[in-house]
């Protein structure tokens, strides 16, 4: 049934399908996971650089999503690889700091919303210029402004995954000679790909404009917000 996920886009943002006691709960939940997620971001950025862990790995090519094609055709550059580009930042404590920086400061200044709600149409991808967006627009931001940084386009890969809800959804991965590590709309941590809990679909490619499968490859989990 995954497949049912992305027939016509990514179904991430704010979730609608709660009954009240659900809601309830999950929003109990929230506050306490945004308390300690906001607690280790602000300890991560003053952290020293994480351990080395074993890069995840692609298993051939697979099919693009509409939106992202779409968002392709206006913004080329944004899809285009340079393969004379580093495919791994080297991870300095400045490269650390700044990537853990840039993801806190996308996820506190963008409204989370849907694409149905904000444009009437089930999924579109791009930047979130109006300070409202939904999953994908937060990935692609936060990748705008770490190239901005000096960082290579490269190795800053658009995911997509399915999250906690058995929900699409997209993160950056960012791909480092440390291991790949995830840039989140719903927490604020950058946390290594295997500890997000997500189970890993595809990737955009490295090579060649398009993307590649990661398989289906189960995450351990650990707990995030929901968004």
């Amino acid at each position: 049934m995954r497949q049912n996920y992305f027939k016509n886009g990514l179904f991430c943002g704010v979730n609608e399908k709660s009954a009240f006691s659900g809601t309830f709960i999950k929003t109990v939940i929230l506050g306490f996971s945004l308390l300690f997620s906001g607690v280790a971001a602000q300890a991560q950025t003053l952290a020293s650089l994480p351990v080395n862990s074993a890069p995840i790995s692609s298993v051939g090519a697979a099919k693009p999503l509409l939106g992202w094609s779409q968002f392709c055709e206006k913004f080329r550059s944004e899809c285009t690889v340079d393969v004379t580009e580093a495919d791994k930042i080297e991870l300095t404590p400045q490269a650390w700091k700044t990537i853990v920086s840039v993801n806190q400061r996308v996820n506190s200044s963008i409204k989370a919303v849907t694409d149905a709600d904000h444009f009437g149409v089930v999924d579109t991808w791009g930047f979130p210029d109006d300070g409202k967006g939904d999953c994908e627009d937060f990935q692609l931001m936060k990748r705008r402004l770490l190239v901005e940084a000096g960082l290579p386009r490269r190795a800053m890969r658009m995911t997509v995954v399915i999250d906690e809800l058995g929900e699409g959804h997209a993160v950056l991965m960012v791909r480092t000679s440390r291991g790949d590590f995830v840039l989140d709309n719903k927490i604020s941590s950058v946390l290594p790909w295997h500890r997000t809990g997500y189970v890993y679909i595809k990737r955009e490619s490295q090579d060649a404009t398009g993307w590649v499968s990661l398989g289906g490859i189960v995450s351990s989990p650990t707990t995030t917000a929901n968004r």
